[in-house]
């Protein structure tokens, strides 16, 4: 679509249209969005924060009136919005990783995130997830229903937060009677801002241990545990997938074949072969101008770059488009999966583009490409600016899926016992 503020500055607009887009799920008001959008300074990451803060702090002052009147409802909904803004705020801030108001801004992101989820019916849970020595931390929904119900994992990519996962599909899912167990991992917020734990590529090692201790939980049918990653975790979900047959199913949110593949194609001269060469080296002074001058010239470029070196432990523009490159699931990896699997795909992607259509092809499992276009309005990146319309499709997708995997379950149990 359009962009209705920002025109001439995708990132930006792509940004608030994220923002927008969570009022599907109590995430935002369209009028604080568009009026904050409308005060900043286009390319400004001072200017985006500062416009951001100011809401959130208005807003976050509203929640805690209410809560002070025992007004549960409005609480809650102040609240929700307030993390999101403070979320927004320090969203361009990561290429000075020591500017402090990356830090305030999160923790009161969470804080308000946290006031919220005390306040809904039942309350949603924070939980820490056991990880090599330390937590991850997360948030466990129990859904609307009883009994055994299916569980839906989410975890989000290279910059949305486990509080965000809420807009993203926890929300969704939770009304639809599904458990869901959303995680930050490493290189994701809540492992960046409390312990600098940068992003892995081997993200098995990391769902290996959710899944331990989401199993280990007696409300949980284990045959009917699904996986969903988000943005990047379009990628490292079914990297995960690949390696642990205990997802049963798996969405990919926008699909990801290769993390690295299209920045460094729009940004590095030569074949694949010549592009790691040139990545690799220890010097390529033309190069390097060309990244600085696209960095100074584009914001997706600048904020990519920047929020790169921040989550993958990188420290030059080259370095991090190679790194880049490591996120993948190349070399059979992507065969190796066997679950039903769900690709979704915006045709207007920002960052991927290509990227699930790839994936898709290399899947050979029960598997299904989901396509949403500009006449939906939903053909952004991970579908945002549609979130009710995207969260409807999956829903419907894991009903059915789980359906399935039911029937088959019973057959096999009757066929055993007839035996």
């Amino acid at each position: 679509m359009n962009p209705a503020v920002f025109e001439g500055d995708d990132t930006f607009w792509f940004e608030t249209l994220r923002s927008f887009s969570h009022a599907a799920y109590g995430g935002s008001d369209f009028g604080e969005v568009l009026l904050t959008a409308q005060k900043i300074k286009p390319g400004d990451f001072d200017s985006w924060h500062d416009e951001w803060l100011a809401l959130a702090e208005r807003i976050a002052g509203e929640a805690r009136c209410s809560e002070k009147g025992a007004h549960r409802v409005s609480a809650r909904d102040s609240f929700l919005r307030a993390s999101n803004y403070y979320r927004m705020a320090e969203f361009f801030l990561h290429g000075t990783h020591a500017d402090p108001r990356i830090n305030v801004a999160f923790d009161l992101s969470v804080t308000c995130f946290r006031s919220a989820a005390a306040l809904f019916d039942p309350p949603i849970e924070p939980v820490e997830i056991p990880f090599e020595g330390t937590t991850l931390p997360g948030y466990f929904y129990r859904g609307n229903g009883v009994g055994a119900r299916p569980t839906v994992v989410i975890h989000s990519g290279f910059d949305g937060t486990v509080e965000e996962n809420h807009f993203f599909g926890a929300a969704a899912f939770a009304e639809r009677g599904y458990r869901v167990l959303s995680f930050d991992g490493p290189g994701q917020p809540g492992m960046m801002h409390r312990e600098r734990m940068v992003f892995r590529p081997d993200w098995e090692t990391v769902v290996g241990p959710v899944l331990d201790y989401l199993l280990a939980r007696p409300e949980i049918d284990p045959a009917r545990v699904a996986l969903m990653g988000i943005s990047l975790g379009g990628v490292l979900a079914p990297r995960a997938a690949a390696f642990d047959p205990r997802i049963k199913a798996l969405v990919a949110l926008d699909g990801v074949y290769n993390l690295g593949e299209n920045p460094v194609q729009q940004l590095v001269p030569g074949s694949p072969e010549l592009q790691r060469a040139l990545l690799r080296a220890d010097s390529v002074p033309g190069l390097d101008t060309s990244l600085a001058q696209a960095m100074a010239a584009r914001t997706d470029v600048r904020w990519g770059i920047q929020n790169g070196e921040w989550v993958l432990g990188t420290d030059s523009p080259r370095k991090t488009l190679l790194r880049m490159l490591d996120f993948n699931v190349a070399d059979g990896v992507a065969e190796r999966i066997t679950c039903p699997t769900l690709v979704c795909s915006g045709a207007s992607d920002l960052f991927l583009v290509g990227q699930p259509e790839k994936l898709y092809e290399h899947l050979t499992c029960p598997k299904t490409l989901l396509s949403f276009t500009p006449e939906e309005a939903a053909d952004a990146h991970a579908q945002v600016g549609a979130m009710r319309l995207a969260c409807s499709r999956i829903g419907d997708w894991l009903d059915e899926a789980f359906s399935t995997a039911r029937v088959r379950a019973d057959m096999y149990a009757g066929q055993r016992t007839r035996t």
